[in-house]
């Protein structure tokens, strides 16, 4: 189970709230068939709030498999359940699903969306989106650091067949006749400060490095990655620096 830092991952919220925000707007359904819609994976429930004012009449509910961004979302009024994905299947009520930079984390997860797909009544919506970097330079380089000497029987980071391209979504999803539209996002994103890429993964990417050691070997980790990462994204001019993200999304209607 990997450990979260809500204020971590919040810290670069308008950034990472954006693909949210573009998965939502493409669902179609002014007022859900069914009366339930759930944010499976909330996070600290920053955006969960954001489906209750789309859907106002509808019945919201929020989940997460961390500990640490359930009781986040909870402090922020929102009233989640630890719950993981993998254990969950929508009740027959369930009008929209959005699952949003959860899937990822779950190498599984194409059975997931299959038995998710197969529960849910016609007339019913599923919306994910995954980030898809994992060939970027940032996860590159962090997973050449994990296999140094040092840290290679330490650490285990997944690569880039954690999750599928647009079209092996919409392969998936579309099974049974549903309709689907899917596909891929590169977010051109202006960080600033010191080692912003690394602050920036810091949040994410490096969570399952941070689980497997301690304050000072996490720190050593760092110290060897940080020039790395300083070398494959320089800074501009300004001392902000460009961070391309791209993330994959699918929106499927239950024919």
């Amino acid at each position: 189970m990997t450990s979260w830092d809500p204020e971590l991952y919040r810290e670069f919220d308008d950034h990472r709230s954006r693909p949210f925000l573009d998965l939502v707007a493409r669902i179609g359904a002014p007022d859900p068939a069914l009366p339930r819609v759930v944010d499976a994976g909330c996070g600290p429930g920053h955006l969960t709030g954001l489906l209750a004012r789309r859907w106002p009449a509808a019945t919201i509910e929020a989940f997460d498999s961390s500990p640490e961004m359930v009781g986040a979302a909870r402090d922020a009024g929102v009233p989640a359940d630890r719950i993981d994905v993998r254990d969950w299947t929508p009740p027959r009520d369930t009008g929209v699903i959005v699952t949003n930079a959860v899937l990822h984390w779950v190498p599984e997860h194409p059975d997931v969306l299959r038995r998710w797909m197969a529960s849910l009544a016609p007339g019913a919506w599923l919306a994910m989106q995954v980030p898809a970097n994992f060939a970027a330079p940032s996860h590159v380089l962090t997973r050449e650091v994990a296999t140094q000497p040092r840290w290679r029987d330490r650490i285990l980071l997944r690569g880039a067949e954690t999750v599928l391209d647009p079209l092996g979504y919409a392969d998936l999803l579309a099974t049974g006749g549903a309709e689907v539209e899917a596909w891929e996002t590169t977010y051109l994103q202006r960080l600033d400060g010191d080692d912003p890429v690394l602050r920036w993964i810091s949040g994410t990417a490096l969570r399952p490095v941070r689980d497997a050691l301690d304050d000072d070997a996490y720190a050593a980790f760092l110290e060897e990655l940080a020039p790395r990462l300083r070398a494959a994204y320089p800074p501009n001019a300004d001392g902000s620096t460009w961070f391309p993200f791209r993330r994959v999304f699918a929106v499927a209607r239950k024919p």
